[in-house]
């Protein structure tokens, strides 16, 4: 009894999900085996996606499209939405980039006026820019 308890804890404390099987608690998530499939690049779910649930269940010979299955229909739809939703935001992301580089470039030209003003010539400078400035008149 003791040992029976002492498994069912290491597996609660494994996982939170919990099925019966013949008294003894184990775990949907143990039967599937989480970490080969993390290994080798699959879904949690292998119902989920794959090719049995995107590819066609048959095909005709003459090359002729097979219509959508069970669902199909739905999940094309559901990956065009996502789709549209990620090119109107990389699309808005896009234009405050440019946005903000476009104020950026305002704020330095305003600067460089700024600054442009408040340095006038003097001295011995003045008196060569007013001369140039009376010989080319």
């Amino acid at each position: 009894m003791a040992f029976v308890e002492k498994i069912t804890s290491l597996i609660r404390a494994r996982t939170g999900v919990y099925s019966i099987v013949k008294g003894i608690h184990t775990t949907c998530v143990i039967q599937i085996d989480q970490k080969w499939r993390r290994e080798n690049r699959l879904p949690k779910n292998p119902n989920k996606f794959g090719a049995l649930t995107n590819l066609p269940d048959y095909s005709f010979v003459d090359g002729k499209p097979v219509p959508f299955g069970i669902r199909q229909y739905q999940r094309i739809q559901k990956q065009r939405e996502y789709l549209e939703k990620i090119q109107k935001l990389t699309s808005e992301v896009d234009y405050a980039v440019l946005r903000h580089a476009k104020m950026q470039e305002k704020i330095m030209e305003n600067r460089q006026k700024i600054i442009s003003s408040k340095f006038k010539p003097k001295g011995q400078q003045l008196i060569n820019e007013s001369t140039s400035q009376s010989d080319q008149n």
